[in-house]
């Protein structure tokens, strides 16, 4: 009822608050047997955690990781595990101003709506830090699906605000703080120090693939492999919309030329970003995201206060001008999560299938 639970096989729960003591999650259904250790998954809350860069916000959180439950001489017990961060840089100070009003674009009106009552300190529930947990639990998805399947996980930013971002090389993502595909950032940095400067925020596009993934996971009608992609990736922070595969570049294609040819040597295109009648057809997974502009902004803004009554808004405090700039192993983490999900389902119910089609696209890679 109160979706914090993503998965059911791979479950996972999501617990904390922005300026709560720890925010954490446990996840219940990870298979027996499998070497974990805090390392395995403090470098992808590195490559997410605040303070990097003076493009994110300056919130300094190590985002250190404690593996609570769980795990036993350094393997999976195939019990819960809890994994545990500390908040330990919280300013909550800094809300004072919106006790009694709304931020135009935050949940502050919606959750007064639903609870009666809201917690306004960096955004309670609803703030972005709560995605920390989730990156902990790709990490883990992410490890079992590399050693039982070789899958991997990548993304990269495309678009931020108006600036489109060429691909160059995937090399050079890893290389600067925006996950940019590309040499020179600079173009990206003056857009930021402008934007900054101004009061204002951005949106950006994100784009995420999964290579490596199996033929055949996925089910038919409401448990579609990209419809679950597109629930979890709704569950992140900020975002508005989702694209798998072609996306809505879909309408202005022909038949002729979005449906993706099959060889006995692979398929020729991937229009349908790896994923057919809700099944995976063993291509990559490619996922697109659309994240809207930070609302919580310098810049003044009309609203109202708690009795309905007309009021200006100057939100104060430390936020990131683009929360895009940090989704990149967000979006990573959730959809290594929901193939994972479909990974443990496929091996319950159809683990000895087996047919004489080759998979081709095993064969081109």
């Amino acid at each position: 009822m109160a979706g914090s639970t993503l998965g059911n096989l791979f479950a996972v729960t999501n617990f904390g608050e922005s300026h709560g003591p720890a925010i954490g999650c446990v996840i219940d259904g990870c298979p027996p047997g499998m070497l974990l250790c805090e390392a395995d998954i403090q470098a992808d809350l590195d490559r997410r955690r605040p303070g990097t860069s003076r493009h994110v916000t300056q919130r300094n959180e190590p985002d250190a990781v404690e593996i609570v439950s769980g795990v036993y001489q350094g393997k999976t017990t195939g019990t819960p595990i809890c994994l545990l961060i500390k908040n330990t840089d919280q300013r909550s100070k800094d809300y004072g101003n919106i006790l009694e009003t709304f931020r135009p674009g935050h949940a502050d009106y919606t959750y007064l709506h639903k609870y009666g009552l809201r917690d306004p300190r960096g955004g309670g529930r609803s703030s972005a830090r709560l995605t920390a947990p989730m990156v902990a639990a790709g990490a883990v998805a992410k490890k079992w699906l590399f050693e039982k399947y070789g899958t991997t996980f990548r993304g990269c930013m495309t678009q931020i605000g108006d600036v489109q971002i060429p691909f160059e090389s995937w090399d050079h993502v890893a290389n600067n703080p925006f996950f940019a595909p590309m040499a020179d950032v600079s173009v990206l940095e003056d857009f930021m120090d402008a934007l900054r400067k101004a009061g204002d925020s951005c949106g950006a596009r994100i784009r995420v693939m999964a290579s490596g993934v199996p033929v055949g996971l996925g089910e038919p009608l409401f448990d579609k492999l990209d419809a679950d992609i597109a629930f979890a990736m709704m569950g992140i922070n900020a975002v508005k919309g989702v694209e798998i595969g072609a996306g809505f570049a879909s309408v202005s294609q022909r038949g002729t030329t979005h449906g993706d040819g099959l060889l006995p040597t692979g398929f020729m295109s991937n229009n349908a970003g790896g994923v057919l009648g809700g099944i995976s057809t063993g291509q990559d997974l490619e996922v697109s995201i659309a994240i809207k502009p930070t609302s919580s902004i310098i810049s003044p803004r009309q609203s109202i206060d708690t009795s309905g009554q007309p009021s200006e808004v100057i939100t104060k405090g430390r936020h990131d001008p683009c929360v895009g700039i940090r989704a990149t192993p967000i979006a990573e983490a959730m959809l290594a999560l929901v193939v994972m999900e479909h990974a443990l389902r496929q091996r319950a119910q159809n683990a000895d299938v087996q047919v004489a089609t080759p998979d081709i696209a095993r064969q081109r890679s």
